[in-house]
């Protein structure tokens, strides 16, 4: 993984307040940050980054074409990124998730993009089948050597390549490779199925949403099933019935998934289908309704329910759509909570990175409060273990959990 020998190191020389971001273990650096360039880069090499009285800041991936410039690997005192860095790269991050989950739980995070130091990219395990996606291009260049260390360092039946929207194009037609491609083992007729906690989900890792399905959100689908016993459940935006079905094994009275699209509520029926063999899930009502599920909650009030799951996805995916997302979120819960009868609880998330936990949480509270119902305040969540934050913009998840 080191540069080709014909040029000279790619060196980039960064003002003041790149430097103190960098300082910070940061793991961006913009390109209107940078103040002086030795040479043109290219795509995926590395780029090494000086202050102004040219000592050592960082090193990282260099995309000529993306006004990211630069996505960190390592900051702070100068070090060889050679194979031995990054094959000890890999190992220290597949470590950290050592003894987070036992053999009920197959699906999970290994590696977290630039959380655990590698920018861009994200490798998710489902059961002998892993998934690598790619948000950025730089990764592309060197994507048999990452192949290379994945195979070695982790056992598998399948590895699966997932790229982001924005660099699919670029894929296809500079590399050759495609969203979806098996880059290693047998090829797959649909999807694969894990293991979390007990329960079996089916994940569509080819060509579902993310990597296949949303493994961030499972220590608050277990908190849920604790809270579920006896419940009417509406799991509204459900996806592929998470939430319903720990309701479902918590003893719920009955659980109803909510979500405009018809592909995602029949993948719910058949992960419900799954885990017949519980009799909790086996015995529990399972009820679905394609529509949207803001329209619904807002004109169906009648419907009366124990607990309602707010899941929704992101509703700022830039800066410019935060205010809006913010009262987005506050009107959904408030007409949430028409739905709740006394005693019941809400469940509120957000994965809007643009949306703080101290603006969403202030706003889920206000609405519920302005609806003239008294509340207790049960438990705030964040990130789940194998989905570390650790940089502003990585903090993207956060629930709160209300009792009427």
């Amino acid at each position: 993984m080191n540069r080709p020998e014909r040029l000279p190191r790619l060196r980039l020389r960064v003002g003041a307040t790149a430097e103190t971001i960098l300082r910070s273990d940061h793991p961006w650096l913009f390109a209107d940050s940078v103040r002086e360039q030795n040479r043109a880069g290219e795509l995926g090499e590395l780029a090494v980054i000086f202050d102004r009285n040219d000592k050592f800041l960082a090193v990282g991936l260099f995309d000529p074409d993306s006004p990211l410039r630069v996505r960190i690997l390592h900051s702070g005192k100068p070090q060889s990124i050679d194979p031995a860095w990054w094959q000890q790269h890999f190992a220290e991050s597949i470590a950290k998730r050592t003894g987070l989950f036992d053999d009920k739980t197959t699906g999970y995070r290994l590696i977290n993009g630039e959380s655990d130091g590698w920018p861009g990219l994200v490798l998710d395990r489902y059961g002998t089948t892993l998934v690598m996606k790619l948000y950025t291009a730089a990764w592309l260049p060197r994507l048999e050597e990452i192949v290379a260390l994945v195979v070695g360092g982790w056992p598998h039946e399948r590895l699966v390549l997932r790229l982001s929207r924005n660099i699919q194009g670029l894929a296809k037609t500079q590399f050759q490779i495609a969203d979806g491609d098996i880059l290693r083992g047998p090829p797959l007729d649909g999807p694969v199925v894990f293991l979390e906690n007990g329960l079996s989900f089916e994940a569509e890792v080819l060509r579902g949403q993310k990597t296949g399905f949303f493994l961030d959100q499972r220590e608050n689908r277990r908190r849920l099933e604790s809270l579920a016993r006896g419940r009417a459940v509406l799991n509204a935006f459900s996806f592929s019935g998470g939430f319903s079905l720990y309701a479902a094994r918590g003893g719920a009275r009955s659980v109803t998934d909510l979500d405009i699209s018809q592909h995602a509520l029949e993948s719910a029926r058949r992960n419900f289908a799954l885990n017949q063999s519980d009799a909790a899930v086996a015995s529990c009502p399972h009820e679905t309704i394609q529509a949207d599920a803001f329209l619904w909650i807002a004109a169906n009030a009648q419907r009366k329910f124990d607990l309602i799951v707010l899941d929704p996805p992101s509703l700022a995916k830039r800066e410019g759509e935060r205010a809006g997302a913010i009262q987005a979120y506050g009107k959904l819960a408030r007409h949430a909570v028409a739905h709740l009868n006394a005693g019941g609880i809400l469940v509120a998330a957000s994965c809007s990175a643009h949306v703080s936990s101290d603006e969403f949480f202030a706003m889920v509270r206000e609405s519920v409060r302005g609806t003239g119902r008294r509340f207790e305040e049960l438990e705030t969540t964040a990130h789940a273990p194998d989905h570390p934050a650790t940089f502003p913009e990585g903090h993207y998840l956060k629930c709160v959990y209300l009792k009427l």
